[in-house]
């Protein structure tokens, strides 16, 4: 079929955007062998002695602030949190001389302390991210910071790493002489790492996904859902507001059912109905039906007019019957049309790429002629009538299933025929439906869900 204006597939990379990636990579900072020796663990400078340059004791640190919010691939430390006697005052990063394993050193003797109020984009890093949920976009999972770590970079310190291992874990736990001793086990380098969060002055703030958000945009759709369901409440809300609906529906379908359960119970009424109606209606539906009535109403309640009539009527048919689990995106077509009006026709349906691998061929009055596969158009010029390709190529009856057909009969169909779908009909022979085969096995599993293998730094 051609369409040489279809879009790349999300996952395909161009070879700009490959060499992009790679040289991105080959730059980050924790590949430096110097930045390596000179990396300072956060977790081991807490509550550890602030000196001036004479050596005179001033304070202990209570925590780094760290501006986020810009186009810093890696974050420049921006102040300190000092506690003087019974107060916690903000120092300027610009009056530190050096930081190293378990010492802070002033630049002066003359301390300009201030009240600490949080500017937009910045993060108090012990506080907001340390022991916090981030997603690394390169591993394709949910990590918890279990350490964080710094070096000099230029005339700044920046936030370079984050470090996930159980070995940073125990050394937190342990003496206080390992803790302030980086363990870099297993570090991540900050570029790979997206922290969510709002842009706030009154609680944590996290940067926007910048770069990231391309990344999360072309990660496969289950690689999606397994994040998703890794996050928290906050996390998970922040990650689907980040991404377009089609793509969040595209996750949310591969989502272990009770986990979309969850999600869709913990979300105001409205916002789950946004994201279910973009869901593929056969897989919207079964989020609806693992809802409690209410629960059911209420979302329904949020939807626009034609998509809450549409969803009831599949809602009305038993959840073990054809009409039960078939989609109702149906590309339809007539004899009179030619191969490229139909191309044109198909890729009005791009959304639903992955509901559709048939065109229903209807005459004048709407009866069912054929079920045309798309694969049958790429053999032939766009000029060519539909009723020219339908003759020849000998299309047999379409093969269909009354709705009320039961899953087992609806298996069997597939099985005798090899077709990669089929469609209900009913009683006048009117199409009502599409069931493809992974349909199919949904209908045949309904406790389906992927095997979760525990994480130990979950």
């Amino acid at each position: 079929m051609a369409n040489s204006g279809a879009p790349r597939p999300p996952s395909a990379l161009s070879g700009a955007a490959f060499a992009r990636r790679s040289t991105a990579r080959a730059q980050r900072l924790t590949t430096s062998r110097e930045v390596r020796r000179t990396i300072v663990s956060l977790a081991g400078l807490i509550g550890v002695q602030v000196r001036n340059q004479s050596g005179q004791h001033v304070g202990r640190l209570v925590d780094l602030v760290a501006r986020m919010h810009g186009e810093d691939r890696y974050p420049p430390i921006t102040g300190l949190l000092v506690k003087v006697g019974s107060r916690t005052s903000f120092l300027k990063a610009a009056s530190v001389a050096s930081i190293t394993h378990g010492s802070v050193t002033l630049s002066s003797a003359r301390l300009d302390l201030r009240e600490f109020i949080r500017r937009q984009g910045e993060v108090v890093l012990a506080k907001d991210v340390l022991d916090h949920q981030l997603v690394d976009v390169d591993g394709r999972q949910v990590i918890r910071a279990a350490d964080l770590y710094l070096a000099p970079v230029g005339e700044d310190y920046r936030l370079v790493g984050v470090d996930v291992s159980l070995m940073t874990l125990l050394r937190r736990l342990g003496p206080k002489v390992w803790r302030t001793r980086p363990t870099p086990e297993r570090v991540i380098d900050w570029d790979a790492v997206t922290p969510f969060g709002g842009e706030s002055t009154t609680g944590p703030s996290a940067v926007h996904l910048r770069q990231s958000e391309e990344d999360l945009h072309r990660l496969h759709p289950s690689d999606l859902a397994h994040l998703l369901e890794d996050l928290d409440r906050s996390e998970r809300k922040a990650l689907l507001e980040r991404l377009d609906r089609e793509t969040a529906a595209d996750a949310l379908e591969e989502m272990d059912p009770g986990e979309l359960r969850a999600l869709l119970r913990e979300a105001e009424p409205a916002y789950a109905a946004g994201l279910v109606a973009s869901m593929e209606p056969d897989e919207a539906v079964d989020a609806l039906r693992d809802l409690s009535e209410p629960e059911r109403d209420a979302v329904l309640a949020e939807m626009p007019a034609q998509v809450r009539t549409e969803l009831l009527g599949l809602l009305a048919y038993p959840e073990r019957t054809a009409g039960g689990f078939m989609t109702t995106v149906l590309a339809r077509a007539h004899p009179g049309h030619t191969v490229g009006e139909v191309e044109r026709i198909v890729s009005g349906f791009r959304a639903h790429r992955n509901e559709i691998d048939a065109v229903l061929i209807l005459d004048d009055d709407g009866a069912l002629l054929a079920d045309l596969p798309l694969f049958d158009l790429v053999a032939y010029p766009d000029s060519e009538l539909i009723s020219t390709v339908l003759h020849a190529e000998h299309h047999p009856e379409p093969l269909t299933v009354r709705a009320d057909a039961g899953v087992g009969e609806v298996a069997q169909q597939l099985v005798r025929t090899r077709r990669s779908s089929l469609l209900v009909v009913d009683d006048e022979g009117r199409a009502l439906g599409r069931i493809l085969a992974d349909d199919v096995l949904d209908a045949l599993l309904p406790e389906r869900g992927r095997m979760h293998f525990p994480r130990l730094l979950q």
